[in-house]
């Protein structure tokens, strides 16, 4: 019986690095100019990182754009030695591509995204869809599913969101979050930022912050006006960092999480 790839366990190198293949096909730009072109990526997820990245076969790779660094950051990426500067008409760009350290991937490289780490390329489609700051994980899921639970978000004493109609999204490793009509909300309390962030499961997402006393981070509400297809429930609802704010869901308090967006120091409750 033959092993479908992408159902084997994900490979271990000595150097700690997680791969598997890849089955999409992958293409990277800077500009107008196609630097990668693949059919036979590989996902690699970096120690201590949550999210993948992709690398590629050296053949699917324009080779003759890439010049030996200048100026190295040797050790990142997991103790890279061999770095890359991407030189596009006299226009170079430092540190935009390099090697693993490993055996399994020494046949491959991989390359900053833009939209991630300032600097790269700055396109990335799978198939025929633009993708954004990272690659999709094969492993996780997304899931908005509306409800009919009774949520109430407060900051600081005051309610500032209630509602029995909101939307829970789940997001493999992530805290649910509670996306709440806006009719729901305290409008009023809000206000509009110019902040935006970009998420390859669920798109570009406008942020507001709060007008209250409490001492709360900035940023803390978020909507996506034009989701992605597999999110669509979630259009132009409102959603509040459970870390930093008071959720209660059917007279049941949450505690707050702790996760990679807490933003406000000291003990949680």
């Amino acid at each position: 019986m033959t092993t479908h790839p992408t159902l084997q366990a994900l490979r271990t190198t000595p150097e700690g690095l997680l791969w598997e293949p890849g089955e999409r096909w992958v293409r990277g730009r800077k500009g107008d100019v196609t630097v990668v072109d693949s059919r036979h990526p590989v996902l690699v997820w970096e120690p201590g990182v949550p999210v993948p990245l992709y690398a590629f076969p050296h053949s699917d790779v324009r080779q003759d754009l890439l010049r030996p660094a200048a100026n190295p950051p040797i050790g990142a990426h997991t103790g890279s030695r061999i770095f890359y500067d991407l030189d596009l008409e006299g226009e170079l760009l430092e540190n935009a591509a390099w090697t693993f350290p490993a055996a399994d991937l020494a046949g491959y490289i991989a390359f900053e995204w833009f939209r991630r780490s300032g600097r790269g390329l700055d396109h990335w489609y799978e198939e025929e869809e633009e993708i954004f700051i990272h690659p999709r994980d094969p492993h996780k899921r997304v899931d908005a599913i509306r409800s009919s639970r009774h949520v109430q978000v407060s900051v600081g004493g005051t309610v500032v969101a209630d509602t029995r109609r909101p939307v829970l999204l789940f997001e493999t490793g992530l805290p649910t979050r509670y996306y709440i009509p806006r009719e729901d909300v305290r409008l009023d309390l809000l206000e509009p930022t110019d902040h935006h962030t970009g998420c390859p499961y669920k798109g570009t997402a406008a942020y507001w912050s709060l007008r209250a006393e409490a001492e709360v981070p900035p940023n803390l509400v978020w909507s996506y006006p034009d989701p992605l297809p597999a999110v669509a429930p979630v259009k132009d609802l409102l959603a509040f960092y459970n870390e930093e704010v008071d959720i209660t869901v059917d007279g049941e308090p949450l505690e707050r999480p702790v996760t990679h967006f807490s933003r406000t120091p000291g003990p949680r409750t």
